[in-house]
């Protein structure tokens, strides 16, 4: 029946049916591709750098005379301005989904939401100089010792920008609770509220925390709005008034630098890149879990 299903088709459907595979096979084979590089160009690394060089030293300068490869320094830049970044989009994104999904009426919603997710087609470059110019002089107002470049601006624009992403993925987790549960806490003489926080909220808790997930994934590959605002210190602190160097903000230094290829330094920035692939990528297949756990739950 399949095969007689298949040979009814007209030469249109099977044309886009071979474009789409082709499509999927290219997609497949960039990213095999991709991570192919940074594991040849990892290797040839850790030839002339030992594990220890890297994972136990705490400082990063393979650009100076005195050089280290202690990736730590930028790993705490990375996790320092992402951490500020979801501490300022969680409350926010998450607030701005429970009243699309709970109290917005459908017209308001249709006009929120677009509205809101515009602020992530707004170029990150503009979101970096804004940063820099803008937020930065700002803060040095209220906050003594805040350096001209340093994690806490970048990492709340950051947080800006990632807004859309948590409220429209957690609005859409909030929006698939099924009617029945918010029915059946009324029924059991729940107020509005209540039934948000304690049956709609821990319901789509898979939904939500994959959004926060993804989220987080955005902001740790974030380039322009770090190597602009944050400065390009690497050192291994947690202190956000400091400028540090984040791993993709590093890769952006080499990448446009004067370092020559083929060089050990040259060969950083795929080990860099390895290091923050593996973070994202781990992530991301975090978070496709939670979300494969809510669409079983809902």
């Amino acid at each position: 029946m399949r095969e007689q299903l298949h040979g009814r088709k007209s030469p249109g459907e099977r044309l886009i049916e071979l474009v789409l595979r082709a499509c999927g096979v290219v997609s497949i084979l960039t990213t095999a591709g991709i991570v192919g590089v940074l594991i040849f160009e990892t290797i040839g690394f850790f030839r002339l750098v030992s594990f220890a060089q890297f994972f136990l030293d705490t400082q990063w300068t393979p650009l100076f005379l005195d050089k280290h490869f202690g990736i730590w320094p930028l790993i705490a830049g990375t996790v320092l301005t992402s951490a500020i970044a979801i501490v300022v989009a969680l409350p926010f994104g998450l607030l701005a989904a429970i009243y699309l999904s709970q109290f917005a009426a459908e017209g308001v919603r249709r006009v929120i939401k677009p509205a809101l997710e515009v602020l992530a087609g707004i170029p990150t470059i503009v979101y970096g100089f804004f940063a820099l110019i803008f937020v930065t002089p700002l803060l040095q107002n209220f906050i003594p010792g805040l350096a001209g470049f340093n994690a806490l601006s970048p990492g709340i624009v950051m947080g800006i920008m990632i807004i859309p992403m948590i409220s429209s993925l957690s609005e859409d987790a909030l929006y698939a609770v099924p009617v029945s549960l918010r029915e059946g806490a009324y029924a059991l003489g729940a107020q509005k509220l209540p039934t948000i926080f304690q049956v709609i909220l821990p319901t789509a808790r898979s939904g939500i925390a994959a959004a926060v997930t993804l989220a987080t994934s955005r902001a740790i590959g974030e380039t322009m709005i770090v190597t602009i605002a944050a400065g390009q210190q690497p050192r291994l602190t947690f202190d956000p008034r400091l400028a540090v160097e984040t791993m993709t903000a590093y890769i952006v230094q080499v990448s446009l630098g004067d370092t020559p290829h083929g060089t050990l330094e040259y060969s950083t920035i795929f080990v860099v890149g390895a290091m923050l692939f593996v973070m994202t990528f781990t992530m991301n297949i975090f978070s496709q879990r939670l979300a494969r756990k809510a669409r079983r739950i809902l």
